[in-house]
């Protein structure tokens, strides 16, 4: 990836769009610092309860356990009381859920001197940036944005895009509500689309 002091810590950003493979490649992140026997920590929001409360779990089926939490402090507290000097990764998984804390707590554990993933949708349904996704990969050593295939054309599908009752969600619509295929489907920015 890239070159580094054995203590020093780093941010890596991965984002993008639903059905875009951010989990399947923060699982793979995880699965090889296991593999190379590093302790690890992984969180994911108690809002994403799609497939498993506590299992991060991609579209593919690949899974990896974590501990649900409903805020930074919840993360906070289980570092401290966890925490000891050989974690080498944290990971965090659907980033956009938590509040502005979580920012500062990402940037105070690679000044730490640790690794943290985080994973995150980086657009909401209606295409504009998530604050939290958009501070952090400004943030961070290394960002990988990936890209779905299109539902309508087959084209790089960098957006997700919201149906309810089989039309385009409304622009008033509430900006969080947790689903995959049932509410949701990548799209390009040609075929993305907003309800009025």
């Amino acid at each position: 990836m890239f070159a580094h002091c054995s203590d020093q810590g780093w941010i890596e950003a991965i984002v993008g769009g639903m059905f875009s493979g951010k989990s399947e490649e923060l699982i793979r992140r995880v699965v090889r610092a296991k593999y190379a026997k590093q302790k690890v920590l992984i969180f994911k929001h108690s809002l994403d309860s799609r497939f498993d409360k506590e299992k991060i779990v991609s579209h593919r089926g690949n899974q990896i356990l974590a501990v649900p939490v409903k805020s930074v402090q919840d993360i906070k507290y289980l570092i401290d009381k966890d925490m000891t000097r050989d974690v080498k990764l944290i990971a965090i998984d659907e980033v956009q859920f938590f509040d502005d804390r979580i920012i500062d707590l990402v940037e105070n554990l690679a000044n730490q001197g640790k690794r943290v993933v985080i994973a995150g949708l980086d657009q909401d349904f209606k295409g504009d940036p998530f604050h939290i996704t958009a501070t952090i990969m400004a943030k961070a050593e290394s960002v990988d944005k990936l890209n779905a295939i299109c539902a309508v054309c087959g084209a790089l599908a960098s957006r997700s895009q919201r149906i309810v009752n089989g039309k385009p969600a409304n622009a008033k619509d509430p900006i969080f509500m947790p689903g995959a295929t049932d509410f949701y489907e990548p799209r390009c920015r040609d075929c993305h689309q907003i309800g009025n």
